[in-house]
């Protein structure tokens, strides 16, 4: 599998030159770095050569590196049903950096790009309607990047007084932020059978 994957590594960077940075084999898949300028054409190129036809979008994800100048990696997964291959496209982008949306060539992208841009707060440029689409309306922040307190910043209540939900700062007691990394039980006044597995005999 490596060799027909290794075959196509080199067919994709004699025919793609100038988009690819970098290339690997990795799990079984090709991946491969693309300059961000080159995006759109060279998935274009991935879904229409005969040699490839990528024409099947899995996912488009992010992974936050914030000591990084360019803090975000933008990850697309596409299928070749045709050929039985995969492959990982990475780019490498700042937080104030356009991303070119795919939409024109993969329609499917939208919903994914919207997470994206929900969960990162990476933005797409021609994306027919970029907004969020899993946290709601005025939510603040994007809940996947590395800095975003794992509390929030507000909790959402029914409130039975007011017969209504209830946006709230998050307020937590001292108490719950400290936490025993010893015990799975911590809190309990008790000890349950088994707590004392990891005591010397």
């Amino acid at each position: 599998m490596s060799e027909v994957l290794q075959e196509l590594a080199a067919l994709i960077a004699g025919k793609q030159e100038d988009a690819i940075v970098a290339t690997s084999i990795t799990n079984g898949e090709l991946c491969v770095q693309v300059a961000l300028s080159e995006l759109v054409e060279f998935i274009e190129f991935l879904k229409s050569d005969r040699n490839c036809q990528f024409s099947t979008l899995v996912d488009i994800t992010a992974v936050d590196y914030p000591t990084r100048d360019k803090r975000f990696d933008v990850i697309y997964h596409f299928l070749s049903m045709y050929q039985n291959h995969r492959i990982r496209l990475r780019v490498t982008v700042r937080e104030d950096d356009l991303m070119p949306s795919i939409t024109s060539v993969h329609p499917s992208a939208n919903w994914f790009e919207r997470e994206v841009f929900d969960m990162y707060g990476l933005m797409f440029s021609g994306h027919p309607d970029l907004r969020r689409i899993l946290t709601d309306y005025g939510f603040r922040g994007h809940p996947l990047r590395k800095d975003f307190p794992t509390t929030g910043y507000t909790e959402v209540r029914y409130d039975e007084k007011e017969k209504r939900v209830v946006y709230e700062p998050v307020s937590l007691i001292q108490e719950y932020r400290q936490f025993d990394f010893m015990s799975p039980w911590e809190g309990a006044e008790f000890i349950l059978p088994g707590d004392d597995k990891g005591e010397a005999k």
